[in-house]
């Protein structure tokens, strides 16, 4: 499986959601690489169909899925149960790559 975090250069919480993925993977004892993809305009948001910055996406699925009909340059809110951030927890990534794993589609990669 491969990971990538999507973001912005103007979004000051993809750095945390970095750190959190990387530490869910350390939990799980996965030493993977995470590409990094800026998303530099309107247009690559589109083509990447990115929903906001940060978005992490495991084997190209977004871990996070919300239904868009556009795509853009703007930050993405999450919602642990502490209340509103600009990004997923460790438990909330955990609870994620879980469920993902357990897909037969996505879990045989």
């Amino acid at each position: 499986m491969y990971f990538e975090l999507l973001y912005f250069d103007g979004c000051p919480s993809w750095h945390q959601a970095l750190e959190n993925l990387r530490q869910a993977l350390a939990f799980q004892g996965e030493q993977m690489e995470v590409s990094l993809i800026q998303v530099k305009d309107h247009d690559d948001a589109t083509k990447l169909r990115f929903q906001g910055s940060p978005t992490l996406r495991a084997a190209g699925a977004d871990l996070f899925l919300d239904q868009v009909d556009n795509y853009g340059l703007s930050c993405r809110v999450y919602e642990p149960e502490e209340g509103l951030k600009g990004w997923p927890t460790v438990p909330m990534i955990l609870d994620r790559l879980r469920t993902l794993q357990s897909s037969p589609a996505i879990g045989a990669d």
